[in-house]
């Protein structure tokens, strides 16, 4: 029996990693998380105010986030998880004891990126943000999978579907 996909959509804010997810978690047939959900308060103050988020006030969220896909796998769950997971240790973090999650980076161009935070409304993280998000972004390894994410949200998680199915 295979094993249903655990998929964790990460990249730098504004990336689509919340829509894209729940297109593609759709297309999956797959519960969607949303990393953000589990930010303690203290931290959405601080990226609030336009702080940037360092490793120790990350830890706890990362360990939230884990126990979250740690029940996930024990009810023998599918998930698409968007998370940031912006160095290669959240990732490391994020994987700690599991069955293979498969990474999946989206990449857009900057000045789309910043297109997208000043049009976002409701949401925490300011556009001030995004030149520490992109400077903290490390490469996924070469099991990771990259993808453009900066067209429609559904033709992406298409796209992401197909790849996984492929791989």
């Amino acid at each position: 029996m295979t094993a249903p996909p655990r998929v964790v959509l990460c990249g730098v804010a504004g990336c689509g990693k919340t829509t894209v997810g729940r297109a593609l978690a759709g297309r999956l047939g797959v519960a969607f998380v949303d990393a953000d959900d589990f930010h303690p308060p203290a931290n959405v103050a601080r990226m609030a105010r336009g702080e940037p988020l360092d490793d120790d006030a990350r830890a706890g969220w990362l360990a939230a986030v884990h126990g979250e896909l740690a029940r996930r796998v024990a009810t023998g769950d599918g998930v698409v998880l968007a998370c940031s997971a912006l160095r290669a240790r959240h990732r490391e973090r994020l994987q700690s004891g599991l069955p293979p999650l498969r990474f999946v980076h989206l990449r857009v161009p900057a000045a789309t990126l910043a297109l997208r935070l000043a049009a976002r409304v409701g949401h925490f993280f300011p556009a001030s943000l995004l030149p520490n998000q992109l400077a903290t972004w490390e490469e996924l390894g070469a099991d990771g999978l990259d993808v453009d994410g900066s067209g429609p949200p559904a033709a992406v998680a298409a796209k992401i579907a197909g790849a996984l199915a492929a791989r």
